[in-house]
């Protein structure tokens, strides 16, 4: 229901259905999961390469580091983060390099007021 009527955007217009453990949209499927522990997250099963941590609780290198055990290759960390190097676009983003396996991008708030940078 959240997906398909957003006060902001109104109305989705596409399809958008749960099925088999998916939820479907305009037919592709994207794998749902309900785990504590981010390792016990088949990643690596479900195609996912990248993994974005919006949950507020793995927001360290070592703790983030448990979605590469369930098989991501890489996690990005939507939240300040006390070790893992930190990227802005428009600020910083020019010196991320590709060997990082696990990176922040600051905050909500950093990336509304990056443009004004």
């Amino acid at each position: 229901y959240l997906f398909k009527y957003d006060s902001t955007h109104g109305r989705f217009k596409g399809t958008v259905e749960a099925a088999d453990g998916c939820l479907v949209v305009n037919g592709n499927k994207i794998a749902v999961f309900s785990e504590r522990d981010p390792k016990a997250i088949p990643w690596g099963k479900a195609g996912a390469e990248y993994v974005v941590e919006s949950t507020g609780v793995f927001t360290t290198i070592d703790k983030a580091s448990a979605h590469i055990e369930g098989g991501a290759k890489k996690v990005i960390i939507s939240a300040p983060s006390a070790d893992a190097p930190m990227f802005v676009v428009g600020v910083n983003h020019e010196s991320y390099d590709p060997s990082f396996k696990v990176i922040s991008n600051a905050s909500c708030t950093t990336n509304c007021l990056a443009p004004l940078a």
